[in-house]
């Protein structure tokens, strides 16, 4: 059998913590940023992490479990 590949996009963009949960980074940070508030720009700063329900299909893309 062929081994699993890893999904390398999705690997540089997920990281997996140590209790087991994916971080990630939030959207919305790239550009127009000058309409925005500095708490919401402050708060885009901070990691996101992955729903629960889409927890299942990072972890098969990420080569895990």
């Amino acid at each position: 059998m062929p081994k699993q590949k890893t999904n390398r996009s999705v690997r540089k963009r997920i990281k997996i913590t140590k209790t087991g949960k994916l971080r990630r980074n939030k959207a919305f940070r790239r550009h127009l940023l000058a309409g925005r508030s500095r708490k919401r720009k402050r708060n885009l700063r901070r990691h996101g992490f992955v729903s629960p329900g889409e927890r299942t299909s990072y972890l098969r893309l990420l080569g895990e479990k």
